[in-house]
């Protein structure tokens, strides 16, 4: 028990209920859009779906067959903490893929519009996969296999995923037709962005370089106007040779066209360039227990 106790410790009740519920989604949509619609999917989901049209194999029967001997062998490179979320993803998504399966399979009449089909079910996959790697978990799958050809192999984690992706596409042409194979690219594509927005768009921002030489002036108005800080950096001109101050600012993304009408109202003629910013934290950006911006005056 003491054993089985420390397996277990650090796990969050939260993180799990996370996964849970994004599992709920991911088996969701897999049933509801892939599987009604004869679409595939990229991933270990891809073959399960691809055995369940040529076998007739449950996917909630070959998750489990194709992970568990992958836990096995991966748990070393996953960790204590991520192995421990992984097995309660991978044994909830097979729970509710036989859930919805069997007894919630309710039709959803969009079969004379496969690109609403090909659409909503990326948006499912890459809302539910983007929740459970928020929450810290995996299902599985491709993602220790990737982890283990990085290791053994040197081939990157990115590389290996789009060519287990492209090889489990191609392999369901066995009982895809052409139209059906695209749509399922226009599925992974789409999961893809979905799980992007959700694990960095939450936290994503715009970054502004201005060079200007009323680089004081543009810094106390964006800490007046906008409550929020710069970083003056030295720079040199390659033509003029002479030395300028660049600010640095990072702000939210809804906060762009303020600080634009700022830069041109102070010096129309100033250098200004954005940048987008996967993830923002610290001071003015991360919040406290109050919903208040760490760092900054709570008065």
């Amino acid at each position: 028990m003491a054993q089985v106790r420390a397996w277990f410790s650090g796990l969050r009740l939260v993180n799990i209920a996370i996964i849970i519920f994004g599992t709920i989604i991911f088996a969701f949509g897999i049933i509801h859009f892939n599987l009604q619609n004869g679409l595939a999917h990229g991933g270990f989901t891809g073959i399960t779906l691809l055995g369940y049209y040529l076998f007739a194999i449950e996917p909630s029967i070959s998750n489990l067959i194709l992970n568990v001997p992958l836990f096995l062998i991966g748990y070393k490179l996953l960790g204590r903490k991520v192995l421990m979320y992984s097995i309660i993803g991978t044994l909830s998504l097979s729970a509710w893929l036989h859930f919805f399966e069997t007894y919630w399979n309710v039709a959803v009449p969009l079969q004379e519009d496969m690109t609403l089909v090909a659409l909503f079910a990326g948006v499912f996959a890459g809302a539910g996969l983007g929740i459970i790697f928020r929450a810290g978990g995996t299902t599985g799958g491709v993602d220790i296999l990737a982890r283990l050809a990085e290791k053994y192999f040197g081939i990157s984690l990115g590389t290996f995923m789009f060519m287990f992706d492209s090889f489990v596409i191609t392999s369901s042409l066995i009982h895809l037709s052409l139209p059906q194979a695209m749509y399922t690219l226009v599925t992974v594509f789409v999961a893809a962005k979905v799980i992007d927005f959700i694990i960095e768009g939450a936290n994503a921002g715009k970054s502004a370089m201005i060079i200007s030489d009323k680089s004081d002036e543009i810094g106390d108005a964006i800490i007046e106007r906008m409550a929020r800080g710069s970083t003056v950096i030295t720079g040199r001109g390659s033509f003029t040779k002479g030395e300028r101050n660049i600010l640095y600012c990072v702000i939210n993304r809804n906060q762009l066209v303020h600080l634009r009408t700022i830069v041109n109202d102070v010096d129309p003629y100033a250098f200004f360039s954005v940048h987008d910013v996967r993830e923002v934290t610290g001071e003015g950006f991360t919040y406290d227990k109050n919903n208040k911006p760490i760092g900054m005056s709570n008065s």
